[in-house]
């Protein structure tokens, strides 16, 4: 009996355990190109490497990238950039995405980034517009603000809500996503790219 308790013990804290590497290891970011498209995963072909298979999660989210202008970043608008610091305390986007309205509050704050060394990601609400072609921006979320550079060559792109339908051999893709009990990349938010738009971020 003791031998059984012990064995079903042992299960227990072997579920436990696999359940806690799932929610607690750091999201990894796949990028590149959809290669296949299953039922429950896609394989991505990363920009450097071998190719990867992704699982889908069950909630899984979906968004499609379309290519956007500076023009469509106006005060209020919702938007995510990847920047650089500047030696003057400002920062220099690297990319933006400007959020459907609907996706309002998505990753909002500022916290660091892995698109190049030493970035960050600013994620909030649009306060103002200044410089001669509107290309200084400043983002405004919980706690506290950011005043961005958006250079002519930086990529923009407008995010809206989607589903699995956008999941393309051939599409573009970001996939955030964190390593279960099995050693599985398993994603809860991919982003697609729509019509050859490279999601930049």
């Amino acid at each position: 009996m003791t031998q059984r308790i012990l064995t079903v013990a042992a299960l227990g804290l072997g579920l436990f355990a696999g359940l806690t590497v799932l929610a607690d290891s750091a999201p990894v970011r796949v990028r590149g190109t959809i290669e296949s498209v299953a039922a429950d995963h896609i394989t991505i072909k990363p920009r450097t490497g071998q190719a990867v298979s992704v699982k889908f999660a069950d909630a899984m989210r979906v968004a499609a990238a379309s290519k956007a202008e500076i023009g469509d970043i106006k005060p209020d608008s919702y938007v995510g950039t990847a920047a650089t610091p500047q030696a003057d305390g400002t920062l220099k986007a690297l990319e933006v995405a400007v959020f459907a309205p609907s996706m309002r509050g998505t990753g909002d704050g500022h916290y660091p980034w892995d698109l190049e060394k030493e970035n960050t990601m600013t994620n909030g609400a649009v306060g103002a517009l200044s410089g001669t072609t509107g290309r200084t921006i400043t983002v405004t979320y919980k706690g506290g603000e950011k005043t961005i550079t958006v250079p002519e060559d930086v990529p923009i792109v407008s995010l809206n809500p989607s589903d699995k339908s956008a999941i393309k051999v051939g599409a573009r893709v970001v996939a955030i996503t964190k390593t279960d009990a099995a050693g599985t990349m398993v994603a809860d938010r991919m982003i697609v790219g729509e019509n050859g738009t490279v999601p930049p971020m």
